[in-house]
């Protein structure tokens, strides 16, 4: 048998899969805290990945002999700046490829940097810094000038560079010459209107293999086949994570069909992310015109939104006075499990009810809406956003819904589908809704460009899931 270990190294639990590489069956499955070095440098990464591996080869020998596919978002994940022109269009266009990347964006500058800028740059502590800029032969001067900011200082690095083009062989020259590691990609805006996120996304993805996972120093050892952290790791959990909703969606071919349009909502202690791929209709004259388009493949990360860490402001953004004091138990104790509490039902419930919260609002805010506006031509529906209505599939995922059962379900993720909601929300009306139980999305992620049949077959399972 030809079978793969697909691990995530994340935040807070490493998860692990068995997959039958050819056939795309999911063999066995297990999790395990993460295992982080402390202060002392006592603990390694790989400690909990043993565990889950030992776990697994209870329920298949096989995966003693495994190869290993795996993405992490372990230690703080990937961390993006971003550094733009202006605000409304570099600026934001850049900020929609970080979260597109797999990254978390900590900080977003534009209007060229100085000194005060710089100090929020080095505060923000970011893994990879975005340099954005310009359409393709238009203005270069901030481009050139942040570029040129960054090599007078010099930044340690890395940077990815993907602005204007023309200006693009001067803006590797000064980088170039003052050490900075760095790498070119296509600009993210090469016109108004156009948002081009693939060549930056690569490239992101390269400087996290190539410099960020080393760097956060979180294994110094080998497992037992002597591979190391850095070789495992294919690239940022979201990222991969984002490449299974696109395979989920779209299929491989007529004999591999996708579901359709997609939505996944990811509910975590700290954050709540939402990856969508529907298909844009260029036909829609309802649709507002963008300075940055709406791109097919979009991610967004609610840093505010969350079920430990993030639940008070959860509760504040949804008005749930009634659930502060339950939110503020849940900050004060992230490792807070209701059956070990004095009422069990009254924390599940409350769990629930954050839960829920925080898909709503994530949705929202990745949704677009509609409108009424009067126009010269009279009065028409001018939307803004991604438009989520047709959705075909609302993946849920995240441990309340995995462990929750059919009820948690319906609290959770229902009351963010419908037909009509104040406001204009575009959210899904009538979605088939499942649940991403065994953690296949990062799975089939990780296995799609080796071995997309089998990644296709493994996401099958997810598809039926709303069936059994």
């Amino acid at each position: 048998m030809s079978a793969v270990v697909c691990v995530d190294f994340g935040s807070t639990f490493t998860k692990a899969v068995l997959v039958d590489r050819t056939t795309g069956e999911l063999l066995a499955t297990a999790s395990h805290p993460t295992t982080l070095p402390d202060a002392t440098g006592t603990g390694d990464v790989l400690d909990g990945y043993d565990a889950c591996v030992a776990a697994l080869a209870e329920q298949d020998p096989h995966a003693v002999d495994a190869d290993v596919l795996a993405c992490s978002s372990a230690g703080g994940g990937l961390r993006i700046a971003v550094v733009g022109n202006e605000e409304l269009v570099t600026a934001e266009a850049g900020r929609r490829v970080a979260l597109s990347s797999g990254g978390k964006v900590v900080l977003v500058l534009h209007g060229g940097l100085d000194d005060t800028k710089l100090a929020g740059l080095r505060a923000a502590d970011p893994d990879v810094v975005l340099l954005v800029g310009g359409t393709d032969g238009g203005n270069a001067e901030v481009l050139e000038g942040d570029a040129r900011f960054l090599a007078d200082q010099p930044w340690p690095g890395p940077v990815v560079v993907a602005g204007n083009v023309e200006t693009q062989p001067l803006v590797a020259e000064l980088l170039a010459g003052s050490g900075t590691p760095h790498v070119l990609a296509d600009n993210v805006v090469p016109r108004i209107g156009v948002l081009a996120p693939g060549s930056a996304r690569r490239a992101i993805r390269e400087i996290f293999l190539s410099h960020v996972i080393g760097g956060k120093h979180l294994s110094s050892r080998t497992d037992a086949r002597g591979r190391t952290f850095t070789s495992m790791v294919r690239g940022a959990t979201p990222d991969v994570v984002l490449t299974g909703v696109e395979l989920l969606a779209r299929g491989l071919d007529d004999q591999h069909r996708g579901a359709g349009d997609v939505v996944v909502v990811d509910v975590g202690g700290a954050t709540t992310d939402v990856h969508s791929v529907v298909e844009l209709d260029p036909e829609d004259s309802g649709l507002a015109r963008e300075v940055v388009a709406t791109t097919p493949v979009t991610r967004t990360v609610e840093g505010d939104l969350g079920m430990r860490w993030s639940a008070v402001s959860t509760v504040e953004a949804a008005g749930r006075d009634d659930l502060h004091a339950a939110a503020v138990r849940r900050r004060e104790r992230p490792d807070l499990l209701p059956d070990s509490c004095p009422d069990p039902a009254a924390e599940q419930d409350a769990d629930l009810d954050i839960a829920a919260a925080a898909v709503r609002i994530a949705l929202e805010r990745h949704a677009g809406r509609s409108k009424v506006v009067v126009s010269p031509e009279g009065r028409v529906v001018e939307r803004s956003g991604k438009d989520l209505r047709e959705v075909d599939l609302l993946v849920g995922s995240g441990g309340v819904l995995r462990h929750g059962g059919p009820d948690a379900v319906r609290r959770v993720l229902a009351p963010a589908t419908g037909d009509a909601f104040e406001g204009g929300w575009q959210l899904p009306r009538d979605p088939r809704v499942v649940v991403d139980h065994d953690y296949v999305l990062a799975a089939a992620g990780l296995l799609a460009e080796e071995h997309p049949v089998a990644a296709h077959r493994l996401l099958g399972g997810l598809r039926a899931v709303g069936d059994r």
